[in-house]
């Protein structure tokens, strides 16, 4: 049965325009925005009054691209929204009965000439899923692990480096303190149909960690961008501000946003083979060897801040090291002892500031090279990585992780298939963007600068 009054679809079915606009009506939906994610990962929106509705599902709705980081120049500006009909979703709240309802669709951007727009990331990733099928696989999914911080907010609705709680790793009240927010937001994401798993306070103090149900690509990245939506609304109404920022404070553990990746065949999961050694099959180490091969390159764009680096470090749990692994934890890759139709390999660097479209395309085509060209995956390292001298990690062929983000674009120019993954516009202009990023962050001088050297020079 399809579930319409908030948009979930207990069934997977597709949403027919008639169906929507039913539902509006019934559900007194007044407003509907048009979202989109720009090439930085941040979600836009272009609202409208419902009785815009038909030109919308026509594909009539146009908006100014220029305005938009990584877009189009202003002689170029005018883009097209084509909604995806089965991103209807009617957000769980409502300001007043005058005021009514607001629904959301998610767009993918077009050219006038009706060709899809080449720097839109959920486009792109589309293009490179065509490359996957082409090879015989049918689908690619995800199930994602994100963390966020809650901090206080001001007076002034602020936000604050005040935290709400000083609980730690699976803590209850009263020293979780953010229990009743997160707790509010799990029903309101399962109320718009999603599958939670898991809900519970992260290691850090004020961090948390909810967990849903694998989708395909496309609605699992569409899934994160609602996540972080409904979690940051949620959280203003107790008075907090919801971070996804990768490193919020020194000194403790970062958010990560781990990555559970499978590969499937009309078959079922391409990285099974009970035969195989540890039950995976030839697809699943070609797979992983490619994303090992491709890890510094990708790391620009799943850590794709200043600030992602600073998680990236020794002793927070976060991976720091190029390899992989089935039974612990420190390496980049681990592999979880789920087998079957759960079989996947678990890449633990992904922060939730990445933008989960071009994560997912630069992953796929990691992946996919290393499938095509048969790569060998090098032996699992079940040791404490972090325990090992740099001289053990080097015999072992053990690598380092880019350390800034100046060094990881460096290795993501020098590595054309994953620029391939992005494609050219998205390429030049996410790259042109994080470098103006980086100058920013260089020639800034910090507090920690001041107290080293003021006095000593």
């Amino acid at each position: 049965m399809k579930i319409l009054l908030k948009g979930a679809k207990k069934d997977m079915a597709k949403f027919t325009a008639n169906e929507i606009k039913e539902a509006s009506k019934k559900e007194n939906v007044r407003f509907l925005r048009l979202m989109f994610t720009d090439i930085l990962g941040v979600i836009k929106n272009v609202e409208v009054p419902i009785s815009q509705l038909e030109k919308v599902m026509e594909n009539k709705m146009m908006f100014d691209g220029s305005s938009i980081e990584g877009f189009v120049r202003i002689e170029e500006s005018d883009m097209y929204l084509r909604p995806d009909l089965d991103t209807w979703l009617i957000f769980p709240w409502e300001t007043s009965k005058e005021s009514g309802k607001i629904a959301r669709l998610i767009c993918d951007i077009y050219n006038p000439d009706g060709t899809p727009f080449a720097g839109d990331p959920r486009s792109n990733l589309k293009r490179i899923l065509n490359e996957m099928k082409e090879l015989g696989f049918t689908d690619f999914n995800l199930g994602p692990e994100p963390e966020f911080f809650l901090f206080k907010l001001d007076e002034k609705n602020e936000p604050t480096l005040e935290l709400n709680d000083h609980g730690g790793y699976f803590d209850l009240a009263p020293t979780d303190l953010g229990e009743n927010c997160r707790r509010d937001i799990v029903l309101q994401l399962e109320d718009l149909g999603f599958e939670i798993e898991a809900s519970h306070h992260e290691v850090a103090p004020g961090q948390h960690e909810i967990d849903w149900k694998y989708a395909s690509a496309i609605e699992a990245c569409d899934n994160i961008q609602t996540f972080k939506l409904i979690v940051k609304t949620v959280a203003r109404k107790y008075g907090l501000h919801a971070t996804f920022m990768p490193k919020p404070l020194y000194g403790v553990n970062g958010s990560g946003m781990h990555f559970n990746l499978s590969l499937f065949t009309k078959d079922g999961n391409a990285f099974y083979d009970k035969n195989g050694d540890m039950e995976l099959s030839d697809t699943a180490r070609q797979f992983l060897a490619g994303i090992l091969n491709h890890a510094k390159a990708f790391t620009a764009i799943v850590n794709p801040t200043v600030n992602s680096y600073k998680r990236l470090v020794p002793g927070y749990e976060a991976p720091v090291y190029i390899a992989w692994s089935g039974c612990n934890r420190s390496p980049l890759i681990r592999v979880p002892q789920s087998r079957g139709m759960s079989t996947r390999v678990e890449l633990r660097s992904v922060d939730p500031s990445a933008n989960p479209y071009l994560a997912m395309a630069v992953l796929l085509k990691a992946g996919l090279d290393g499938i095509k060209n048969e790569m060998q995956a090098p032996k699992p390292i079940n040791r404490n990585i972090y325990m090992m001298s740099e001289e053990d990690r080097y015999n072992n062929g053990i690598y380092d992780l880019p350390g800034t983000l100046y060094d990881a674009l460096g290795y993501l120019a020098k590595d054309s298939t994953i620029k391939d993954g992005l494609g050219g516009h998205i390429y030049e202009n996410f790259v042109n963007a994080k470098k103006i990023e980086w100058s920013a962050f260089r020639e800034q001088v910090t507090e920690w600068e001041r107290e080293q050297y003021l006095k000593m020079y």
